[in-house]
C-alpha cells in the first residue's frame, strides 16, 4: 500500500472513530506537527513517515502539473496541492 492509499484508509477510519480523529487533530498543536502526525499514524498501525508524506505530495503535485498544458512554463501555479498533511487535516475538520 502506498502513502496515498494509507492516508485514504486512515482518513476513512478517522471519520468513523472520533478518538482517532481527535488524536490526529491534536498533532497540529505539537512543535513539529508533521512528525507528531506520522508518529500517531504509526501508533495506529499506518506506516506513514515524514519523507514518505513529503514525497507523496511532491509526486502528486508533479503529476498534476505535468498534466496541465503539458507541464510547461505556462502551467497554472497550484498552491498547497503538495501538502498532504494540511489537506488531510482539512478533511478532518
Amino acid at each position: 500500500m502506498n502513502t496515498i492509499e494509507l492516508l485514504d484508509e486512515l482518513q476513512n477510519r478517522a471519520h468513523r472513530d472520533e478518538a482517532l480523529r481527535r488524536a490526529l487533530l491534536e498533532t497540529k498543536k505539537e512543535k513539529n506537527p508533521v512528525d507528531a502526525f506520522c508518529r500517531k499514524c504509526q501508533e495506529y498501525g499506518y506506516p506513514v513517515y515524514v519523507m514518505d508524506l513529503i514525497n507523496a505530495g511532491e509526486e502528486f503535485y508533479g503529476t498534476m502539473r505535468r498534466s496541465t498544458n503539458g507541464g510547461g512554463e505556462n502551467s497554472p501555479k497550484l498552491e498547497g496541492e503538495d501538502d498532504f498533511y494540511e489537506l488531510f487535516m482539512a478533511s478532518l475538520t
